[in-house]
């Protein structure tokens, strides 16, 4: 058996992926991957996810340089979960969200209204080009 066939995968033929820094711990993204997503992910040590709103691969950091290391993949206990433990590179600190954070988790919930609790480390219309 490969050890693809061992993932619950969605109706879709996807899988959930965390991504998570190896040093710090954060929780950077969360993002989709499909069988060839995750194979090359575990080949090349780099994060590629599947875009479900291009339906492609999507080799994090393609446009940006935002890339990320991989350096441990893990699935959950129900084997419906992956996570990526892994460096972000690009720029110091790693900038993982599309929106020029650190993390996609950037808003925390204060009150009943959510709030920006990280910074924007650069302009993302400086990345996105």
């Amino acid at each position: 058996m490969n050890w693809l066939d061992n993932i619950k995968w969605d109706d879709k033929g996807l899988v959930p992926v965390i991504a998570q820094e190896k040093d710090s711990g954060d929780v950077l993204m969360f993002a989709w991957m499909n069988r060839e997503a995750l194979q090359k992910t575990a080949e090349l040590k780099r994060a590629v996810y599947f875009s479900r709103s291009r339906n492609k691969l999507w080799f994090k950091g393609e446009e940006s340089g935002h890339v990320q290391t991989v350096h441990d993949i893990r699935i959950d206990c129900d084997n419906d979960v992956v996570l990526l433990k892994v460096t972000q590179e690009g720029h110091e600190p790693g900038i993982a969200c599309h929106t020029g954070r650190h993390s996609c988790f950037y808003q925390r919930l204060e009150g009943e209204a959510w709030h920006a609790c990280e910074p924007v480390l650069k302009d993302p219309e400086s990345i996105y080009k």
